[in-house]
């Protein structure tokens, strides 16, 4: 009785193993395509709000028509892009940097940093950013998770027989609107467009 054991323990230890590290590295497969979808949620209420901010803008700067253009064209090609989460964070710091010089904007435009509707979208983008970045961590820690599982030993070698490497999926690196400061430069009005 005692060799049919030790006969069952040996062969079925690493069955159960190879189960539960497959098991577990589809998971986390499922975590980060559930956490992609958190971000794209958020992207997709960022785009949404981002011409509502550019027409309140424009109502104050009128001058500032190249920025404004230049947001509404970034938010159009991050809205557009379905690649890789590296490809998506490329055009979001485009955008990220265009809506920083908007709120910078405001700030030489009295009127507009009252406005109680620029006030409200402003307010809500940073709900949105802060609701962004959460889902980004909890996206990157699986990503993170998914990663060690396939390159640790032994689970990477059931990894590799099944398929699963490690870079098959990429972290989303963007950075927040609240980090660093941007700089704009105020184009003083022309004469034509003086009364």
């Amino acid at each position: 009785m005692t060799p049919i054991i030790i006969l069952v323990v040996i062969v079925g230890m690493p069955l159960v193993y190879v189960t539960a590290t497959y098991n577990a590295l589809v998971t986390i497969r499922n975590h980060i395509r559930d956490a992609w979808a958190n971000i794209d949620t958020e992207l997709k209420r960022r785009y949404d709000l981002i011409p509502n901010l550019v027409s309140v803008t424009k109502a104050y700067a009128k001058h500032e028509r190249e920025l404004l253009e230049s947001v509404i064209a970034q938010r159009n090609l991050c809205k557009a892009n379905d690649g890789s989460p590296a490809k998506q964070a490329a055009s979001e710091q485009e955008l990220i940097s265009g809506i920083k010089s908007l709120f910078a904007l405001s700030e030489a435009y009295p009127e507009l940093k009252a406005d109680q509707a620029f006030l409200k979208l402003q307010k809500e983008l940073t709900h949105t950013e802060d609701r962004l970045q959460s889902a980004r961590r909890f996206y990157n820690g699986n990503v993170r998770d998914y990663r060690n599982k396939s390159q640790t030993f032994p689970s990477n070698l059931v990894a590799g027989v099944f398929n699963f490497p490690p870079d098959a999926v990429e972290f989303f690196e963007i950075e927040s609107l609240e980090r660093a400061p941007v700089q704009v430069e105020l184009r003083a009005p022309s004469k034509s467009n003086t009364p």
